[in-house]
């Protein structure tokens, strides 16, 4: 190889060399029905990538083959149909911890299809437990369909699908199971955004690679375990991939273009910014458009959160202009750069794209309208090898659903993150806003299961005021969100989106019911701030949705609600919250996530297996 490149070394890889590639537009392979829908075939498949352009080829999966996946364009209110066949090998090229739950027992190359953010039935929603093998000869115990039926009655806005096998998320995603999926809108259609050439959907994702070029995933974690392989807590790559090249660069005209950006990775956080400090025009979120668009300066986004955005460089001609990342969780002076634009084309016709005065309609959700507030713990505790493992509830995977929201109900759950770190939970089904954050006393909370808060609430940051189906709940902070369950029943999901935590238990059911009264859960005691505080510092007890809205799901009018009689719950549930904490807190490990990336250069090259395909 020239230039004496190094793929495991960041510092030999010169970057911005390659020229950002736009995913191809999948095609459908027939109309299906009377209705004529669009009916597509996706291959989940073995292929050959270059993330670089002085890197050899290196084995990835994709749909098609390809990294990242064809993007599909769909349009509101039309059904489309996808089928994704797995056609992978019958053993995994990235080490698989046979100890997950359902790995333990099951086929070791598993796969099934989430479209995340879509308000889908649950049968084509990509349940973890909908997985199958190679030409389903092997089916998960919710398989029950091989075509997905998208009915896409939903906003316009970035969606993406990937791979969601039960304990193989972290590995399959990784590996390169993962695409966009652009809803569009007559409102899209009417705002004269920019399009076209002019519109780019963004997949930033962190890899690391072995010498030779090949993917590196760490086998163990960075503290010793009794298991090989094993799960590790986190990873973290030490290079940054855009849309499938290593720090890419995209030459652009003086004038405006759409970003959809989407953070894909399995663990990194990004925090986007421009290096000549000019702001960003974010108009949408997760969910949709909001209601007015919003100059920013920098925008966080999580794994699995998206962000739309307008960046106008009419007046940067001639400049380069660096897409920075200032996150600080495990940055370096490579994971801190994104990709480069460098605005030296000439303007090939008069830009008559606008930045609208106003987009969706608002409509607001208000906790007066709950049906059910529900507390929920995020826990940290050790499995059964000693090893660190997150839990939602405090309650694992296949333990009996106690989220059990009914149809056409709105709720407001609570996130109290007892851990000492971040999480971006993601719920399936709904598109939800955030209502507000609020610091608490953990130590009172883990000694005594009472809730105290330390300081006054505070509004959702100003690039998250939109319709969310991932958010950040920050360690030491009880995160309140609002949601109207509707349009469908069954079985979905709600997990933490850090991969790793997600594969090690850190996922619950949620049950979608029909004609059932909502049951209130027990809550943990919560302790009053003091006169003066609430003074200085009031808690919103009738808090609705904030700022920039894209269209909501359809309320329900009713103004009176009934207060419906609480069932009595099962005996777990009059439990002390305190006594699971409590128990946790004492298992918990001093670390469960290194400062530095998990893995080092000495360890990356393994034994590989002989493969059966």
């Amino acid at each position: 190889m020239s230039m004496q490149i190094n793929p495991s070394d960041p510092a030999t890889i010169p970057k911005f060399v390659d020229e950002l590639p736009k995913p191809i537009i999948a095609k459908p392979k027939y109309c299906r029905g009377q209705q004529k829908n669009d009916y597509y075939e996706l291959v989940m498949m073995e292929g050959e990538h270059r993330f670089h352009k002085h890197f050899p080829k290196t084995l990835i999966w994709g749909y098609n083959g390809l990294y990242p996946g064809p993007t599909i364009e769909a349009t509101k209110d039309k059904t489309i149909y996808v089928k994704y066949k797995n056609q992978l090998p019958l053993q995994h090229f990235l080490p698989v911890d046979f100890t997950l739950h359902a790995a333990n027992d099951s086929q070791e190359v598993r796969t099934v299809t989430h479209l995340h953010g879509a308000n889908v039935d649950w049968q084509s929603d990509g349940h973890p437990e909908a997985w199958y093998t190679r030409d389903y000869r092997h089916t998960g115990p919710k398989f029950n369909k091989e075509i997905h039926e998208y009915t896409n009655h939903q906003p316009g806005t970035t969606l993406w699908y990937h791979d969601h096998a039960m304990a193989l998320t972290r590995l399959n995603v990784y590996a390169g199971l993962a695409g966009f999926y652009l809803l569009r809108d007559t409102l899209e259609e009417r705002s004269n955004l920019p399009c076209g050439d002019y519109e780019y959907p963004i997949l930033i994702q962190d890899k690391s690679f072995n010498e030779d070029g090949s993917l590196f995933y760490p086998d163990e974690p960075p503290f010793p375990v009794p298991v090989h392989p094993s799960i590790t807590p986190g990873f973290v790559g030490d290079t940054i991939v855009v849309n499938g090249r290593l720090w890419p660069y995209l030459d652009v005209e003086p004038r405006k273009y759409r970003f959809r950006f989407l953070n894909g990775s399995n663990r990194r956080g990004y925090v986007i910014s421009l290096s000549n400090g000019q702001p960003m025009i974010q108009i949408g979120t997760d969910g949709g458009f909001l209601s007015t668009p919003q100059a920013i300066q920098s925008v966080e986004l999580l794994p699995a959160e998206r962000t739309d955005v307008i960046i106008d460089f009419s007046s940067c001609e001639g400049q380069e202009i660096t897409l920075i990342n200032t996150d600080t969780d495990f940055s370096d002076e490579h994971t801190n750069v994104i990709m480069q634009f460098r605005v030296i084309l000439p303007l090939k016709c008069e830009d008559t794209s606008e930045i609208p005065g106003r987009l969706a309609v608002t409509m607001d959700l208000h906790s007066h309208h709950a049906h059910i507030d529900r507390q929920l713990p995020l826990t940290a505790t050790t499995d059964e090898f000693g090893r660190p493992m997150l839990l939602l509830n405090n309650r694992m995977f296949h333990d009996p659903a106690t989220e059990k929201p009914s149809l056409d109900s709105i709720e407001v759950w609570s996130f109290i993150n007892a851990t000492a770190f971040i999480h971006p939970i993601h719920l399936h089904l709904i598109q939800f806003k955030i209502l507000e954050r609020r610091p608490f006393d953990l130590e009172l909370y883990e000694s005594e299961g009472k809730l105290e808060f330390t300081g006054p609430p505070e509004e959702p940051r100003d690039y998250e005021r939109g319709w969310k189906d991932t958010v950040k709940a920050d360690a030491g902070k009880m995160t309140k969100i609002i949601m109207h369950w509707k349009d469908h029943i069954g079985h979905y999901m709600w997990h933490c989106h850090f991969l790793e935590h997600e594969d090690h238990d850190m996922m619950r059911p949620i049950l979608v019911m029909k004609d059932v009264h909502a049951v209130q859960q027990p809550h943990a005691a919560i302790e009053h701030p003091t006169q003066q505080e609430e003074t200085t510092a009031p808690t919103n007890n009738t808090n609705t949705t904030h700022h920039n809205e894209s269209p909501a799901p359809l309320l329900n009018a009713a103004q009176n609600l009934s207060n419906e009689e609480e069932m009595p719950a099962h005996s777990i549930e009059d439990e002390s919250i305190s006594v699971h904490v409590a128990n946790n807190a004492q298992q918990m490990p001093p670390l469960l996530f290194p400062s530095k990336p998990t893995h080092s250069h000495t360890n990356r090259h393994r034994h590989r297996r002989t493969r059966r395909f």
